[in-house]
C-alpha cells in the first residue's frame, strides 16, 4: 500500500530548487550552512553539483554566496552573513518563517511563549533565536511540568513544523490543564504536509504487517512517520534512506507493506523501494491517496531578482 501524499513537500521543492538554479546562476561553489533538508541523498546529490555543506558563517570565504536551509535561522545568523559581507539567500520554508514572525509579535506583546518541539533541531534554534528572552521549549507532554511562566494570562503556544499532530496536541492538552488561559497560534503551526503524511500512513497503518518510511534519521517528520504508523495498528515500522537498507528479516511472513516518504525525499528513492519489494514478492501496489497537495511558492527574492537580471542581460547581449 502506496501513501499518498508523501515525499517533497512545498518548502523542500523550493529549497532543493533554490541551491540548484544558484548554482546555474552564480557557478560553483555554491554554500550551504547547514543541510539543505534533512534527507542524505539530496545532500550528497547537490555535493555532487558543488554546494558546499557548513555548520557555520565563519566557514564560508568572506564576500561568497551562501544559501540557508529550509528550517529557518535566528536573526544573529543574518547578522553574521552582512558581517561577513556573503550574498545570503534564505530559501526558509515560508511556514517555519510564518512561526518565526508569530514568535516576534507575540514577543513584541510581552507573552510568555511556549515552543513545543525537539530540543537541537534546527527549526527549533532558529525560531527560539527570534525572542530567547520570550521562549521556552516544551519538548512533549513529559516536559510540562517543567514550564514555569510570568503571568498565566499571557501565555500562547507555537510549534515545530514537522512534529507528531497527535504528540502535540497531548502536549498542549496537558499544558492547558496547568494553565488553563494558554492561547493558540492564529493558525495551525504543524505544516500541511506533516499533517498530510501523518494521516494518511494512519489509515493504512491498520492494514500493514510492516511499514517502511523512507527517509533520513535526522529528518523529524520522516521519524515521527514510523511513530505514527506504529502508533495507528503497524505490526512493525521502519525507517530506511535507500532500498538496500531493507531486511528480508523484516518481509518473512507479512503479506501487506505500507510504504511512504518523509517530506524531504524524491519519490525516485520510493520507486526503488518498491521495485526491491516487488522482486521479493510485494509487486501489487495500492496507492491510497487521502489529500491532494497544489502548494507551490516562489523562489526566494534575492535569487529570483539576480534571474531577472541575468535573463534580461542575456536577451541584451
Amino acid at each position: 500500500m502506496l501513501a499518498k501524499p508523501r515525499g517533497y513537500c512545498a518548502g523542500v521543492d523550493r529549497a532543493v530548487q533554490t541551491v540548484e538554479e544558484a548554482l546555474k546562476l552564480y557557478g560553483a561553489p555554491v554554500y550551504v550552512r547547514k543541510q539543505i533538508v534533512h534527507n542524505k541523498h539530496v545532500v550528497s546529490t547537490l555535493e555532487a553539483r558543488g554546494a558546499i555543506f557548513v555548520e557555520e558563517n565563519y566557514e564560508v570565504p568572506e564576500g561568497a554566496t551562501v544559501v540557508f536551509s529550509a528550517h529557518g535561522v535566528a536573526p544573529e545568523v543574518h547578522e553574521q552573513a552582512r558581517e561577513r559581507n556573503l550574498k545570503a539567500i534564505d530559501a526558509t520554508c515560508p511556514l517555519v518563517t510564518k512561526v518565526h514572525h508569530e514568535a516576534k509579535r507575540f514577543a513584541a506583546e510581552d507573552y510568555d511563549i511556549l515552543l513545543i518541539g525537539h530540543e537541537g533541531h534546527e527549526e527549533v534554534i532558529g525560531t527560539s533565536g527570534e525572542a530567547p528572552a520570550h521562549i521556552q521549549l516544551v519538548d512533549g507532554p513529559d516536559d510540562v511540568d517543567n514550564v514555569v511562566v510570568r503571568d498565566p494570562a499571557k501565555v500562547v503556544w507555537l510549534s515545530q513544523t514537522t512534529l507528531s499532530v497527535d504528540e502535540t496536541m497531548e502536549t498542549v492538552a496537558r499544558l492547558k490543564t496547568r494553565l488553563p488561559l494558554l492561547q493558540s497560534p492564529p493558525s495551525d503551526d504543524i505544516c500541511y504536509a506533516t499533517s498530510n503524511r501523518q494521516h494518511v500512513i494512519k489509515e493504512i497503518a491498520p492494514e500493514c504487517d510492516v511499514v517502511i518510511v523512507v527517509g533520513s534519521t535526522n529528518s523529524s517528520n520522516s521519524v515521527r512517520l514510523v511513530e505514527v504508523a506504529l502508533g495507528a495498528g503497524a505490526r512493525a515500522g521502519h525507517l530506511v534512506d535507500y532500498a538496500s537498507e531493507i531486511q528480508d528479516a523484516w518481509l518473512e511472513g507479512a503479506t501487506t507493506v505500507g510504504v511512504s516518504s518523509g517530506a524531504s525525499v524524491p519519490d525516485e528513492l520510493v520507486m526503488e523501494v518498491l521495485a526491491h519489494l516487488a522482486e521479493r514478492g510485494f509487486g501489487e501496489v495500492t496507492e491510497f491517496t487521502t489529500a491532494e497537495e497544489r502548494l507551490t511558492f516562489s523562489l526566494p527574492q534575492e535569487l529570483r531578482k539576480d534571474m531577472k537580471a541575468a535573463a534580461a542581460a542575456n536577451a541584451a547581449g
